[in-house]
């Protein structure tokens, strides 16, 4: 099996996030805390639990340089941790929102980060060394509905976003005093701050798990009417593909090279996407492998799903309890909401990440054993 580990932390997990080095693990079992294990010998062991937040934390980041991290919450607050000796000190950061905070995440240079929210706006928080503290300006005009990912540039100023109102679009994040002309800025430091770039409007429903692509010159991102759309050349002329999924909806996705990517939602189990020469993408198959029962129909599928519809058994007479659903036969047993790349270094490939879902379950899919990741 490519899943290389499967870790029961919880009930349920909303998010996840790896230490620098990835010897400490911290997550949110969907409650008001953070919990963080390390793994020593041959179990995991809980160091730590950040109690800050007061309703469920949404989202989780941990910064592989300065080795922060950063929590957002339902209670519409932020707090960055820092790490003082044994303990974890946290440090509230100004969102000024009126909604709940659903995402966040650091900028490759780690030197801000951003918060999609349900107040129709984003956050893009930064440290004032004069004050002391963590201070956000707010790009709040063009969102007509929740902002449910985002996903940085490798340009550390452009910022992607998706939406519940169906729409992707890519804004400009610079901030005098804190971004300088990289690189990889070209003309993207012309830009003034909150100025929407591109708008992509090619999802008839909610809009989930932007990302870039390794060099920043794809962007793909999911609908829910199961479909994936990859978009080239986004703040030119952008060249559109769309690919209709046979199952399920995504939620997440993980560009492991150029022209692979890792796919993630209610189907349970990962999806490979692949371009070819040309940098026509298609569905190549799922990760992990499937132990279907040979005497499983399609007919006796249905029949057991409708008499779920309707709380019924199988043989039609009413009951007040509905048979569980079966194990799907993969690592994970509910949707999947979280992928998270685990690198070495500096390499661009990704060979390894980890997934966690609704089940409680966190899994490291090891890659390099199963497929041949394109460059």
């Amino acid at each position: 099996m490519a899943a290389q580990a499967i870790h029961q932390f919880a009930e349920c997990i909303t998010c996840h996030a790896w230490s620098p080095d990835h010897s400490m693990i911290a997550f949110c079992p969907n409650t008001t805390e953070v919990h963080i294990y390390k793994f020593f010998t041959d179990k995991w062991e809980k160091l730590h639990v950040l109690a800050k937040h007061d309703q469920i934390v949404s989202g989780i980041d941990w910064s592989r340089s300065s080795n922060k991290i950063v929590t957002v919450s339902h209670d519409r607050n932020s707090y960055v941790w820092t790490q003082e000796g044994q303990d974890w000190v946290p440090t509230l950061v100004i969102l000024k929102l009126n909604r709940a905070a659903l995402c966040v995440q650091w900028s490759p240079k780690e030197n801000k980060f951003a918060v999609g929210s349900g107040a129709k706006s984003v956050s893009i928080c930064y440290y004032e060394q004069e004050n002391n503290w963590w201070i956000s300006k707010v790009i709040r005009k063009k969102h007509e509905s929740s902002v449910t990912s985002i996903a940085w540039h490798p340009n550390n100023i452009h910022l992607a976003t998706t939406s519940t109102d169906g729409k992707c679009r890519v804004f400009s994040t610079i901030i005098k005093g804190v971004d300088t002309r990289g690189p990889h800025a070209g003309a993207s430091v012309d830009w003034k701050f909150g100025e929407q770039i591109a708008q992509l409007d090619l999802s008839p429903t909610w809009a989930f798990g932007v990302r870039w692509s390794p060099s920043g010159k794809t962007l793909a991102y999911a609908g829910h009417s199961s479909m994936i759309y990859f978009v080239d050349d986004v703040e030119g002329s952008p060249a559109v593909q769309n690919l209709a999924l046979r199952d399920l909806p995504l939620r997440d996705i993980l560009f492991v090279s150029e022209k692979m990517a890792i796919g993630v939602g209610f189907d349970c189990n990962p999806l490979i996407f692949a371009a070819d020469e040309t940098g026509l993408w298609s569905f190549v198959r799922y990760l992990d492998e499937r132990k279907v029962t040979p005497s499983t129909s399609k007919a006796s599928q249905l029949s057991e799903a409708l008499g779920k519809l309707y709380g019924q058994s199988r043989q039609g007479s009413s009951s007040d309890t509905v048979e569980p659903s079966k194990p799907r036969g993969g690592a994970h047993e509910n949707c999947i909401t979280c992928i998270v790349p685990l690198r070495k270094g500096s390499e661009s490939i990704v060979k390894r990440f980890s997934t966690s879902g609704l089940d409680g379950k966190i899994v490291v899919w090891d890659l390099e054993n199963h497929i041949t990741i394109p460059k």
